[in-house]
């Protein structure tokens, strides 16, 4: 999956906002103002092509030992992110938009109730 692609399936979902809150390299994406994933397009151009996803505690310990390209979060809580190496080819674009919908899941759940229920 390229960047565009990515991009572009991210921002496809509910209530999604893209910002640059950190620097003019990160490219961070939002639901309802809380981030669900992040790409270093510095990075990324250089041809280290990672995205930070949120993830269940249990469910991201599991993704890391069974895939070399998913690892704890870089710059991130090692808890609750996982970095995925799109460079590895252990992951498929369709694996990868299971990994966004699972990151934005996590977010969407932990908003209040009027919150969640306008995006359900």
């Amino acid at each position: 999956m390229n960047i565009e692609q990515l991009r572009h399936y991210c921002i496809s979902k509910k209530e999604v906002t893209e910002e640059f809150p950190f620097d003019a390299d990160t490219l961070v994406f939002k639901v309802a103002g809380k981030i669900f994933a992040l790409i270093g397009l510095k990075k990324w151009d250089a041809g280290q092509k990672f995205i930070n996803l949120k993830c269940d505690p249990d469910y991201a310990e599991e993704l890391r030992a069974e895939y070399e390209a998913i690892t704890p979060g870089y710059h991130m809580s090692k808890k609750h992110w996982n970095s995925v190496d799109l460079t590895m080819g252990d992951i498929s674009s369709k694996f990868l938009t299971e990994l966004i919908d699972h990151s934005y899941a996590m977010v969407v759940k932990a908003l209040p109730k009027t919150m969640r229920d306008s995006l359900n």
